[in-house]
């Protein structure tokens, strides 16, 4: 397993020893004494699998309150992943990390807490599911708009299919404030 940084050093790319012949293959999804090693040692207490259709894009998703780190992977589709630094304090506050996601590669993506996070699907569907380190609480859930211009990000998708929520969701001016209070930054 080899575990490597991706544009922000805290969000990972994890690259899982894949055994396979003829007949398929067998991976381990999670070890916790192995991932420990490698300086992924948070417990988790939540494993969630969400699918979307092509063209779909969700995030970019957060908690004010209880942050959720998320260990995500694909089992089937191909997915852009994006991790915005959302720690007031550091010297990545800001900026995004991403990644194409297969569920052929078989690689995972470490999202540390007070990140936010999204995908959008680039195959006709995709199956994501992830691992999180504190559980889903509705009343702290919020959202980062996916298209601010102080983010940059390049989505491969010009005009994707949004929830309500993630439509409506406001850019990182208007949030930095309450970021700055809310985890004491």
């Amino acid at each position: 397993m080899d575990v490597l940084p991706l544009q922000i050093p805290e969000v990972r790319l994890v690259r899982p020893t894949v055994h396979g012949d003829e007949r398929g293959f067998f991976l381990e999804v999670w070890h916790q004494t192995r991932y420990a090693c490698l300086g992924l040692d948070r417990p988790f207490v939540q494993l969630n699998h969400s699918r979307s259709q092509q063209g779909t894009l969700r995030g970019l998703h957060f908690q004010w309150v209880r942050p959720q780190g998320k260990l995500v992977r694909l089992l089937s589709g191909e997915v852009f992943d994006v991790a915005v630094d959302l720690r007031p304090e550091s010297p990545t506050f800001g900026r995004w990390a991403g990644k194409h996601l297969t569920a052929e590669s078989h690689e995972q993506i470490w999202i540390p807490e007070r990140f936010a996070h999204g995908f959008c699907v680039l195959t006709a569907q995709a199956d994501f599911e992830y691992l999180c380190t504190e559980p889903y609480s509705a009343e702290h859930d919020a959202v980062l708009r996916w298209d601010d211009p102080e983010l940059a990000i390049p989505w491969p998708l010009a005009n994707p299919r949004l929830s309500p929520k993630d439509a409506a969701a406001p850019r990182l001016a208007e949030l930095r404030e309450r970021l700055q209070h809310a985890w004491h930054g």
